[in-house]
């Protein structure tokens, strides 16, 4: 079986370590691994390929493979792979959902607490010298998590294990998610998407966990922002795409809501969008999944559905491709 290796990335961090291609190539010395570093070797190498284990294909590659049968992200999001003629084909896809979800929960805590303390205030003044105290008491008082209602709009791998670290501050926990009717540890309501209108206003923190889709995109727009309440904290881990981040900025001007954000919508962030400047903004450049140990820990999951794949056995982490996760 021929499996072409394909992640790579502008950003090393989120490029395979050839070490991990050399453990797969070990550790399955009966079948053809192929590392590719670009696009253009990608496609140059990907004809007669079985499997791909890649961040991302194009039409074109494909196009290019006609016996491809199986694809395995090594991140939880696929949205960039979900074209027509993927969509469409008998291509298994599947995903890597579950390894980065104790990270970014992690990062929901420490930007949450950041927000809610007002510590890029602090940041600044400390820069600058200034002994800050009443200012700091002043035009925010810091606030308890154990006090806030904390909305999770996505309650998958990552919102719940948002959800049980929050809970262990104390905070109330209601969860969005398409199948409302499920319990979920640690969330003590669950309601349909429809509902995310009624629970905005009640939110004091809301967290955007939910799969980029077409119903998704710009799922938290101008109307919505306006819906949220003074002070309200949004942190955004998913994807940027799902909050319109030209009306975020606008809100974020009139400082009534703060935000925490680690995706955008377009990456890197343009070093002339208003949010670098925002005081009421904190930004991380999309490394809330990154931890010591993620590769081993994605190369693993590879290993384990390879195996699956090679005895026919169900794979693990199916991606519905016409719902987008």
């Amino acid at each position: 079986m021929q499996i072409l290796v394909a992640i790579y990335s502008p950003f090393a961090a989120w490029c395979i370590p050839d070490a991990q291609v050399a453990a797969l190539r070990d550790e399955f010395p009966g079948h053809t691994l192929v590392h590719v570093r670009d696009d253009t070797e990608a496609l140059a190498h990907i004809a007669g390929t079985d499997v791909v284990f890649g961040a991302r294909l194009r039409p074109e590659q494909i196009a290019a493979a006609p016996g491809l049968r199986w694809v395995h992200s090594p991140a939880a999001g696929v949205g960039n792979m979900l074209f027509p003629a993927m969509v469409e084909s008998a291509i298994q896809l599947t995903n890597s959902r579950g390894i980065a979800s104790v990270p970014i929960a992690e990062q929901v805590i420490a930007v949450t607490l950041a927000l809610l303390r007002d510590l890029p205030l602090a940041w600044r003044r400390q820069q600058e010298h200034v002994w800050a105290q009443e200012e700091y008491h002043a035009a925010s008082p810091p606030r308890l998590l154990r006090d806030c209602r904390v909305l999770i709009v996505g309650v998958g791998s990552i919102g719940s294990a948002v959800a049980s670290l929050v809970s262990g501050f104390g905070a109330e926990v209601v969860g969005i998610r398409r199948q409302a009717g499920r319990p979920v540890p640690c969330v003590g309501v669950l309601r349909p998407p429809q509902a995310l209108d009624d629970e905005l206003p009640r939110a004091d923190v809301i967290v955007i966990a939910a799969p980029q889709t077409a119903e998704t995109q710009h799922l938290l727009g101008e109307r919505e922002l306006g819906l949220m309440r003074d002070g309200a904290v949004l942190v955004n881990v998913s994807r940027g795409k799902l909050v319109d981040e030209a009306a975020l900025a606008r809100e974020l001007r009139r400082g009534r809501i703060r935000a925490a954000l680690d995706v955008f919508e377009h990456e890197p962030l343009a070093s002339d969008s208003p949010l670098w400047d925002s005081p009421h903004a904190l930004l991380t450049p999309h490394v809330s999944g990154h931890f010591a140990g993620y590769w081993p820990a994605a190369t693993a999951m590879f290993a384990e559905n390879l195996r699956r794949f090679a005895e026919g056995q169900p794979l693990l982490n199916p991606v519905d491709k016409r719902a987008g996760y």
